[in-house]
């Protein structure tokens, strides 16, 4: 008789278990986001997404102005100081905000995600959000810079900026070798110009991709 109690609790906890996998599946789907993805923050409101691009463009705009009326620098007269200045003033910006949206919450802090962000600042600052962010997570690395699959609001924040930098830089690469003879074709002028241009259009693209994406949801629930 306790044989039989046992494995009827056995069979009992099995079937629950089925049923607590079929629940999380259900709901990242419902979500937009491959099961066995862990959203850093499953809703984040398209007017949260535009602060934060918001706050990241300012220190851009913050940075490029004492540059040029503190300084006196320029990217064109000074391209190696200024972006440097750039660097000093936008990273711990973007380090600090993009913490905020860290995965696994219970196992990484937020100064452990801001420990991660300047880490990466050796590998290139095009990868800080995503270190804060993700960690380690290969996975999501792929999916996102190899890929190209934002399946979230955080992952599109992400991700377009990004790629909009890398594209800007390639096509501010252009007018180099052109015989213009101008002093902003100089390397990494041009490329720098385009790279910050690059990045806003992401930052512009990423808002309009999370405020299209909120409205279907939002239509679709109803």
């Amino acid at each position: 008789m306790s044989m039989y109690w046992s494995l009827e609790n056995l069979l009992f906890q099995c079937e629950t278990s089925k049923k607590k996998k079929k629940k999380t599946s259900m709901k990242h789907k419902r979500q937009g986001r491959p099961a066995g993805l862990e959203a850093p923050l499953a809703l984040v409101s398209a007017a949260e997404a535009f602060i934060v691009h918001l706050i990241c463009a300012v220190g851009l705009a913050v940075s490029l102005w004492v540059a040029h009326n503190l300084l006196f620098n320029s990217l064109i007269s000074h391209p190696s100081q200024t972006l440097f200045l750039i660097w000093v003033i936008e990273c711990p910006v973007v380090i600090l905000l993009y913490s905020h949206y860290r995965q696994n919450r219970q196992q990484s802090s937020y100064l452990r995600a801001v420990g991660r962000g300047m880490l990466t600042l050796l590998a290139g600052a095009l990868v800080v959000p995503a270190a804060s962010v993700f960690g380690s997570s290969w996975t999501d690395w792929q999916r996102l810079f190899a890929c190209t699959k934002p399946v979230g609001t955080v992952d599109y924040m992400i991700c377009l900026p990004a790629h909009g930098a890398i594209i800007g830089s390639w096509f501010g690469a252009w007018p180099m070798p052109l015989d213009w003879e101008r002093p902003w074709q100089e390397w990494p002028i041009c490329v720098s110009f385009g790279a910050i241009a690059g990045y806003l259009i992401g930052m512009v693209a990423s808002f309009g991709f999370v405020l299209v994406r909120g409205i279907l949801q939002h239509t679709k629930s109803d």
